[in-house]
């Protein structure tokens, strides 16, 4: 069978699965990490099947979907066997997946190629205007404040700023992600002044 049928099926079951998601982890995430991965991947000279189906998958295994959303790798691995996708295409994404979140702090020189582009194309979807609706929105979902400004826990969406979207741009591992994430990253920092300054307005 051809590539594009295998992505579609794949496209089909991840968009029914995280369509309606709400903690910024939805079927729109996904596609915006997908069409970076693929203007990465493309620059990059990587394996666009991988990178496009890795990217399609890369969050249905994430803790922080809930019980009824989520799935194990086994799952995912399962999926993609039973189209009948080549083994090693199916042992490549699966690994992937499971390696490129943030807070795994997998080596850069434990990633392939693939895996780079997919983790690029996932960060960069972090940070700028995306990426702070995307903080307010989980930390919604979570209960968690805006701001606090003596918050020593770290909980409230202003410190994941500082404990994720921040880092990230000096974390980028292709030359492609790396010239993306400069203006998003220009654009938290343009953010987080302005918050501040209208914070000390408030007396």
């Amino acid at each position: 069978m051809e590539e594009n049928y295998f992505v579609s099926k794949v496209e089909e079951f991840v968009k029914k699965q995280l369509y309606d998601e709400a903690s910024g982890h939805d079927w729109w995430h996904i596609d915006r990490v997908r069409k970076n991965a693929l203007r990465i991947g493309a620059t990059e000279n990587a394996n666009i099947f991988i990178v496009e189906l890795a990217a399609l998958l890369h969050d249905l295994i994430d803790d922080k979907l809930s019980e009824d959303v989520k799935l194990q790798i086994n799952d995912v691995e399962g999926l993609l066997m039973k189209m009948e996708i080549d083994r090693k295409v199916v042992a490549d994404v699966v690994d992937i997946i499971q390696i490129i979140s943030f807070r795994k702090k997998t080596p850069v020189h434990h990633l392939s190629l693939e895996a780079k582009v997919v983790q690029d194309a996932d960060r960069l979807d972090a940070i700028g205007a995306i990426g702070i609706a995307r903080t307010f929105t989980y930390a919604g979902s979570k209960g968690n404040l805006i701001y606090h400004p003596n918050n020593k826990e770290g909980t409230d969406a202003i410190s994941h700023f500082y404990d994720k979207l921040l880092k990230l741009k000096d974390l980028m591992n292709t030359k492609t992600g790396k010239l993306l994430a400069e203006e998003r990253h220009q654009f938290l920092q343009v953010f987080l002044d302005q918050f501040y300054r209208e914070c000390n307005e408030v007396k």
